[in-house]
């Protein structure tokens, strides 16, 4: 018994296709200078947190999204606020890894064809679009 041979499929519209292509990769990504980056401070026992949840939640999620470890997160961030002109601190990989046990990032399976916004606001993260 023998296979049928695959079918071959030819690309026509080579413009259209190589836009098609470029936009599967982008992804804007807002960020509100209003946001709260620092955790507010409390009266409770021991050392307050440094970052806020958002904070935390914002580098986790580009993790997730990228597929990152948790190193080559924190320099991502660093450079997603860098072009973004904002000179917050970033926080390091343990921190992150200690506080990931308390806020669960979920990315719900995406089928649009249009880009990825990533809205980062005082009322913290929202993804744009379908």
């Amino acid at each position: 018994m023998t296979n049928p041979e695959p079918a071959r499929y030819r690309t026509t519209n080579w413009k259209s296709y190589n836009d098609a292509l470029k936009r599967r990769g982008s992804l804007l990504v807002w960020l509100d200078r209003d946001m709260a980056w620092l955790a507010p401070k409390f009266g409770k026992p021991g050392r307050p947190p440094v970052f806020s949840d958002a904070a935390i939640q914002f580098c986790l999620m580009v993790k997730v999204l990228f597929g990152l470890p948790l190193r080559q997160t924190t320099g991502m961030v660093s450079s997603i606020l860098k072009m973004a002109g904002l000179d917050w601190p970033v926080p390091d990989f343990s921190t992150l890894s200690r506080r990931r046990k308390t806020i669960t990032v979920q990315l719900s399976f995406r089928r649009a064809k249009g880009p990825l916004n990533l809205l980062v606001d005082s009322t913290g993260i929202k993804f744009l679009g379908e």
